[in-house]
């Protein structure tokens, strides 16, 4: 009876939202005649009684780990929960057991500062990672209850969300994983890889310029497994969307080639839901956008429908009273047994599609056994195979030298070869990039077995594609290409993937100044200083063949074994092999490419300006003692041990770096430096190298001012100004 009184009060408590929006808030008819369809299906409430209580618990918890903490989002979880309910208690396969279940449905929260929607529903399932005692702990130090959803903090969470677009951007990947693995590993009757990605988008996330990118790639890939649920509650911080959002998403999203979908009532219509998801399913070649009509902060008497539940927690009063207009006579964070039941019920049932897709892979083992210990290798135990390294080149000085980025193919087509479990592509630059894959095709419609990715351009949806790849746990290995200035179009997704630990390799090439005649709005010079400021992001700035061989090696390596990510900057200019290189040097961030006991001053140089440093040492400073330092990483080197960076930098010797970049940042290692802290020209490569500084003569004529004591930037650049 409570919780038909639920419906009932829900019906009557939706008519008065409806009225005094319509009176006060909603301008323009077409909005008026959006919420009367709403308001009629509330009113035929189609909500089961059983339905609504687990519904209403989801609600709840919400409501009152926010107000608890007093800080969070309770408006759309509470509009959001009759989708979470269907997809947790009926349609998603899953184990709170094993939540990396390599067949598991993947959900992914784009409006994740609604996490309590999230949070509610892995507790209610029975995620042990999210106890009563979490949901309380909502937004408190060291809680397993963030302020937004963590992989790295709470086990159940795919991909950590908050910067809005990002999560549906992560669940396009997901995707694009699932198409992959399924095409590569399926074979009749044994459908090892057979499973949806589900993603609750709201108003930001529809506003931001990522979600454009991905899902125009989604829809020209046809990514049919992909169910993405548009919480249309018409409020965003400021207020109602109509101050700024005006646009039609559904026929947006039809261009894009999706499938749209309406739900005119998200807030009882739960068999509306579940016929949507049903249809979303039968439609196998098209992504599916369900366009879900909510009333945020539904059932609130005084706040629903207003950016006031948006960001701030009801309070007591209105908790009461919202309790009292949905008939929900639990106290504060009681979940009835019945909705307990109803969520880990449908869990076993998770766990019993586990175990019949345990018994299949037995049989496909017997069948398939080829393909079986590909599978077990690399998406099962996520190991790297034996001897893989191998195939990285090994170059001399003799051998002739050329641009890092052609060393950097070299690195990808041999990797490509032995790890079937790398794959990824560029931003429509794969031709200056050199990022394609020789021994495959393309990843397309019709051919989701290939490896080569064609992002087109769209460098910030590429990265979080990338990023969600590795985070599927399947044991993708992804790379995404660009050129380096390029990067800050991905900047957020790229210090996403430090925070979620996410193994992507972000290769860049075009590095420099030396990029030339394209001029200073293709010329990075703060771009390489900026990352390195990242925590858990590994820049790798290689000087010739072995250093990129080492980079790569590097980065497989933290992809696979530490699921952290790598970037990389290479030269569109030519370099010659250094001495003394190798991988193994590489791997210690830093080390002597010429070595003399007792310098009388040290060159430290990255990239392509290691060789002017050498240059400089065997030219401009003939009768002093030069080491010349290479160090293709800060971060590398900085972790290794005090003994070896002491001995190779000592601090009692006058240390020069040299680096077409600015020169903040570079004090950490040296006391003087080379540098460009001015933006650069358009002219030919090595004439801006010229012209700003980096020749063998200016490092060491600044080379002779740091040995006589000088200090800070000694060339910065400014000369080259015209």
């Amino acid at each position: 009876m409570a919780a038909m009184s639920a419906g009932i009060a829900g019906a009557a408590y939706a008519a008065g939202a409806f009225s005094r929006s319509q009176a006060v808030k909603r301008q323009g008819k077409a909005k008026a005649v959006q919420l009367a369809a709403v308001r009629e299906s509330v009113v035929n409430d189609t909500a089961t009684a059983v339905e609504t209580e687990c519904i209403n618990a989801i609600r709840f918890l919400a409501v009152d780990a926010i107000n608890k903490s007093n800080s969070g989002h309770p408006g759309a979880p509470m509009g959001q929960a009759p989708i979470g309910y269907l997809l947790f208690a009926e349609e998603m396969n899953y184990n709170p057991e094993d939540s990396k279940w390599a067949n598991r449905d993947r959900f992914v929260l784009s409006s994740g500062h609604g996490c309590m929607l999230q949070y509610s529903l892995l507790h209610l399932a029975g995620y042990k990672s999210v106890s009563i005692d979490d949901i309380k702990q909502f937004r408190q130090w060291g809680s397993k209850t963030p302020g937004h959803p963590e992989n790295f903090e709470t086990d159940g969470i795919e991909v950590t969300t908050g910067p809005l677009g990002m999560g549906i951007s992560n669940a396009v990947g997901l995707a694009a994983a699932e198409a992959h693995l399924a095409a590569v590993y399926n074979k009749p009757g044994m459908p090892l890889i057979d499973h949806y990605c589900y993603t609750i988008a709201g108003d930001g996330c529809m506003q931001e310029g990522i979600t454009h990118e991905s899902a125009s790639l989604a829809g020209h890939l046809g990514l049919g497994k992909l169910i993405a649920f548009y919480d249309d509650n018409g409020i965003t911080i400021d207020g109602h969307t109509d101050l700024s959002f005006t646009e039609d998403v559904g026929k947006r999203f039809e261009a894009y080639g999706w499938q749209v979908l309406t739900v005119l009532d998200g807030n009882t219509d739960v068999a509306g839901l579940r016929d949507a998801i049903k249809q979303a399913k039968a439609c196998t070649d098209k992504p599916t956008l369900i366009k879900v009509k909510t009333i945020i902060g539904y059932g609130s008497p005084n706040k629903a429908d207003t950016h006031d539940i948006h960001g701030a927690a009801l309070g007591k009063d209105e908790a009461a009273a919202t309790r009292a207009q949905l008939g929900w006579k639990h106290s504060e964070f009681e979940v009835p047994q019945q909705a307990y039941d109803v969520f880990r019920g449908h869990a076993a049932k998770g766990a019993s599609k586990q175990a019949e897709w345990n018994k299949m892979w037995a049989e496909y083992q017997q069948k398939e056994p080829e393909l079986a210990a590909q599978f077990k290798r690399a998406c099962m135990d996520r190991k790297l195979p034996d001897g893989w390294a191998d195939s990285l080149p090994k170059l001399t000085p003799e051998d002739k030298g050329k641009a890092t980025r052609l060393h950097s193919q070299d690195c990808i087509n041999a990797l490509a070869n032995v790890l079937p479990e790398f794959m990824g592509g560029s931003a429509d630059l794969a031709p200056s990039n050199m990022t394609l894959m020789k021994c495959t095709g393309n990843f397309l419609k019709g051919s989701y077995a290939e490896r080569n990715f064609r992002f087109g351009i769209r460098e910030f949806g590429m990265a979080a594609m990338c990023n969600a790849m590795s985070l599927d746990k399947t044991g993708i290995i992804p790379y995404c290409a660009t050129f380096t200035i390029f990067s800050d179009y991905m900047r957020s997704a790229i210090r996403m993937a430090a925070l979620s630990q996410a193994g992507t390799i972000f290769v860049t090439t075009h590095d420099s100044i030396a990029v030339g005649e394209d001029g200073p709005t293709h010329q990075p010079i703060e771009t390489i200083p900026s990352l390195r400021m990242i925590p858990d992001l590994t820049v790798m700035r290689p000087a010739d063949g072995n250093e990129t061989a080492g980079a790569y090696k590097y980065a497989v390596e933290r992809s696979k074994n530490e699921s952290r990510p790598t970037f990389m900057a290479f030269s569109r200019q030519a370099l010659p092999n250094l001495p003394n290189s190798s991988i193994e040097n590489t791997f210690k961030g830093a080390y002597a490419v010429i070595e003399c006991a007792d310098p009388e001053v040290i060159l430290i140089g990255t990239g392509s300006e290691v060789h002017v440093c050498v240059n400089a040492a065997k030219e401009g400073l003939a009768g002093k003692k030069v080491r010349v330092v290479s160090m293709p990483s800060w971060e590398v080197f900085r972790a290794q041990p005090a003994s070896y960076k002491d001995a190779l930098l000592p601090k009692n010797v006058p240390t020069l770096s040299v680096e077409a970049a600015v020169t903040m940042g570079w004090g950490e290692w040296a006391g003087a430096f080379v540098g460009i802290d001015c933006f650069g020209a358009s002219a030919p490569g090595q004439t801006c190298l010229d012209n700003f500084g980096f020749t063998s003569a200016n490092v060491a004529s600044c080379a002779m001012r740091c040995i006589a004591g000088e200090r800070g930037a000694l060339s910065n650049g400014s000369q080259g100004k015209h």
